[in-house]
């Protein structure tokens, strides 16, 4: 199978339940996926769901000698057109905006020199916060493309803005900005 190829960071949110749906619609297009998990992602879906849907093995290590001697955050963004973050939780707009290298995602994301394309997902208040709102405004200036957030039931028990944007409209908007490449 030969496709272009991405990564599709989860991070640990509720929604990274969607993120699965995501992967599935992607590789069945003919995308090849390479899935990168946080550890908050992994107590909320396991590794075994991604790859088996992917294909491939889950990558959630910096450093990996056996599949990536010069490190994961310099082998993947190198064979990768593009780079998805779902669902992208507060903590994660924030690393991204101020530079935070912490983890093998957040270090990748600065690696990575191609499209990036953010769903962010959390509850109505912290997606209203003025510190999101404000981290939101520098991705977008950054040449971020965020997809969502929705608005409805969310995890908090409540209505309101803050849900993952459906994993349809998200492959939806990997494939445009594929296809301009």
């Amino acid at each position: 199978m030969s496709g272009p190829e991405i990564i599709v960071g989860v991070t640990g949110g509720i929604s990274a339940y969607k993120s699965a749906d995501l992967v599935s619609q992607l590789v069945q297009s003919g995308v090849l996926v390479n899935v990168v998990m946080t550890g908050a992602a992994q107590a909320f879906i396991g590794k075994a769901t991604f790859a088996a849907l992917s294909g491939r093995p889950v990558v959630d290590e910096l450093f990996d000698s056996q599949r990536h001697p010069l490190g994961s955050h310099i082998t993947l963004p190198e064979q990768s057109q593009l780079l998805c973050i779902a669902p992208a939780t507060a903590d994660f707009l924030s690393k991204a905006v101020n530079g935070i290298a912490d983890d093998l995602l957040s270090t990748l994301y600065l690696a990575f020199s191609g499209p990036v394309v953010m769903a962010p997902a959390m509850n109505s208040s912290m997606w209203s916060h003025p510190a999101v709102q404000r981290n939101v405004k520098q991705l977008q200036e950054d040449g971020v493309h965020l997809v969502g957030p929705d608005a409805g039931w969310l995890s908090c028990r409540s209505q309101g803005l803050g849900r993952m944007a459906d994993p349809t409209t998200i492959a939806n908007e990997i494939q445009l900005l594929l296809d301009s490449r």
